[in-house]
């Protein structure tokens, strides 16, 4: 499958940022207001297209769910030139003034050759905050902080998080999708008490099955506050399916924070690699852990259909 764009046509990067809790997540759902739909209503309007033009298709890195925040979402849509030439150097003030308050668009430039932002990304990292604070959540971070109403202890999450990097089946922890691989490489999982108390997750991966970081969240909160020893979610993970103990969070704690890109010369490659169905050596198990995987492998190829988070 070629990344090429075809003759007469300019693949265009878009970097955004959205808070996402009026929206029923990225990908366009009819009758319910989106993070695409409102970005290719935008776009449709401010190049002055026609709705007998179709819509603005747009390929995105992750496809967040409903209530999901963004600071560092990345897509990309190709342009005819002679669009790209009369809107370039203004479509990024044109959109400013066009799309809702809720959504920002960050940067538009041409993207370099094979540049594709699914299947170019060699890793994605999201944030999850939760506060612990028996008072509840500052009503300012309300809509960006769950309230967990136990004292959560960080180091207790921090060793349950050791045990779960590198390289594995995370079925126990996704929900799955038929035809979709669940084996992922987790490169980062650690949690930090912020200097005004709130909890922070950061996890880092080169994708994400639906449903699997809120899931690794809810585990690692049972942890936290005392329920379930440090161990148990390494053992959910072996075990290899969905425990009822293992709760899926709230989706407004967690923030899509940034993706990572390759150099130029390394994009062909890596959108061939991304599109290979990965497995785990044999002998691995469900928990097989590719040492590897975490110290420079986590660029193996990854199931570039998954739904994020």
């Amino acid at each position: 499958m070629s990344d090429a764009v075809e003759p007469g046509f300019v693949r265009v990067r878009l970097d955004l940022a959205y808070d996402g809790r009026d929206f029923s997540g990225w990908a366009t759902q009819h009758g319910r207001r989106t993070v695409q739909g409102e970005l290719q209503d935008a776009l449709r309007v401010v190049m002055r297209r026609g709705e007998a033009d179709g819509p603005v298709e747009l390929t995105v890195a992750g496809r967040t769910d409903a209530g999901v925040h963004a600071r560092g979402q990345v897509a990309h849509v190709d342009l005819p030139e002679a669009e790209w030439a009369v809107h370039g150097e203004q479509l990024l003030r044109r959109l400013a003034g066009r799309l809702p308050m809720d959504v920002r668009v960050r940067r538009v430039v041409r993207a370099p050759a094979h540049f594709n932002a699914r299947f170019s990304a060699i890793w994605r990292r999201y944030c999850y905050r939760v506060s612990d604070h028996p008072g509840g959540v500052d009503p300012l971070r309300r809509g960006h902080v769950l309230w967990h109403n136990w004292p959560l202890d960080e180091d207790a999450m921090n060793a349950a998080a050791e045990r779960l990097l590198g390289e594995h089946d995370f079925a126990a922890y996704c929900k799955k999708r038929e035809g979709a691989t669940t084996i992922r490489t987790l490169r980062e999982l650690r949690w930090e008490r912020l200097p005004d108390g709130v909890l922070e997750a950061t996890v880092l991966a080169d994708a994400f099955c639906h449903n699997m970081v809120r899931s690794l969240v809810g585990a690692m909160l049972f942890v936290g506050d005392g329920h379930r020893p440090p161990h148990w979610p390494a053992e959910v993970l072996a075990a290899g399916v969905r425990d009822s103990a293992v709760h899926v969070v709230r989706p407004h704690g967690l923030t899509l924070e940034e993706v990572g890109y390759p150099a130029d010369d390394q994009l062909a490659a890596r959108n061939l690699e991304a599109r290979n169905r990965r497995t785990l050596p044999t002998g691995s198990g469900a928990a097989g852990a590719g040492a590897g995987a975490a110290s420079g492998a986590g660029e193996a190829a990854a199931d570039p259909d998954s739904d994020c988070c």
